[in-house]
């Protein structure tokens, strides 16, 4: 009793630690788009005139930074989509494959007895009726015959995870299709959260096209003007491009990555993942084909947690055949 009493300070001392860094980080973004935009119109001495030629083009530029602003907010204050929200939500609104028998009590190997990997205040949100066995058959359904409970078991909250779940130190909870931890917007990147963040960073350069745009032409003014100005453009502007390489690269990166239905995780550490060991370099495990891997992304991840199994070995070694005319003629990557 002691003990839980003495870990609550740490705990609550790390949550506030965490959330100060947090807001440290979003203030620190909001502070880079008053500069890059605010310099916009303090190094064009021609902007006031254009504003009233063209009031359109500076107003569109406006909503679109106001637009990316909304969406940095938005994206950085959403869930991921966490193991524990998905119990609890099995428990009310029968989401796909979801049970509240997530409770899992596993077997102590000293004196059989059963122990909870939950504490009490979260089993008490839970239905406590909900057995075991069905939990752990619903997770054993996802993964390929033969697989280890153990391999799905968290060592750190003791969650049985199902496929393509992976605990964050960060955020310190399980998270569904773990993308990758977003240190800028505070967030991780997961199965809730992935589309609000393609669409950000999809914003984010617009904008930043855009604004290396304005950049070059107030640069590029035959006017009068003073050389601080210039200077201080062009060192703007060069540290802008290079944000704006980011950027492209990452949405590119992330475009792939939701056409074929992976994540960044499953990219980086595809054969550090025991289910994923055996299947073919060039195979794509969880993917539906384009259309519908673009359908997942967009809409249903936004209506429960519908949870993904690991194909077969067989079907994925299939895929692994080269295209043939039919194929194509029929769309399979499609």
């Amino acid at each position: 009793m002691a003990s839980t009493s003495a870990a609550e300070p740490g705990v609550r001392f790390s949550d506030r630690a965490a959330r100060r860094s947090s807001l440290g980080l979003r203030s620190m973004v909001l502070l880079m788009h008053v500069v890059f935009v605010g310099a916009v119109f303090l190094l064009d001495p021609t902007l006031d005139r254009r504003i009233r030629e063209e009031p359109w083009y500076i107003g569109a530029y406006g909503a679109l930074v106001l637009i990316a602003l909304v969406q940095y907010f938005y994206t950085a204050g959403s869930s991921p989509g966490y193991v524990l929200d998905a119990m609890k939500a099995g428990s009310t609104m029968h989401a796909t494959y979801i049970n509240t028998a997530t409770l899992s009590k596993q077997s102590s190997p000293n004196n059989g007895s059963l122990n909870s990997p939950l504490s009490l205040p979260q089993q008490q949100k839970l239905n406590p009726t909900t057995s075991t066995s069905t939990w752990l058959q619903r997770v054993a359904e996802l993964y390929p015959p033969g697989s280890s409970s153990r391999d799905w078991t968290c060592t750190y909250c003791r969650v049985i995870q199902p496929p393509r779940t992976r605990h964050c130190h960060d955020c310190d909870k399980c998270v569904l299709q773990f993308d990758h931890h977003c240190v800028w917007l505070g967030t991780c990147i997961g199965k809730k959260n992935h589309c609000r963040f393609w669409w950000y960073i999809f914003e984010e350069t617009i904008l930043s096209i855009w604004t290396v745009a304005l950049y070059i032409d107030s640069i590029r003014l035959d006017v009068d003007k003073a050389w601080w100005k210039d200077f201080i453009g062009v060192i703007l502007l060069a540290v802008l491009i290079f944000i704006l390489i980011f950027l492209l690269l990452l949405l590119i990166f992330h475009t792939y990555i939701a056409l074929t239905n992976q994540t960044t995780y499953e990219v980086a550490r595809r054969k550090r993942i025991f289910y994923m060991r055996g299947i073919p370099d060039k195979v794509h495990p969880f993917s539906k084909g384009i259309c519908r891997n673009i359908y997942v992304f967009c809409f249903s991840r936004q209506k429960g947690y519908d949870l993904e199994e690991v194909p077969p070995l067989e079907e994925l070694e299939a895929r692994a055949a080269p295209y043939t005319c039919r194929d194509i003629i029929c769309c399979r990557c499609c």
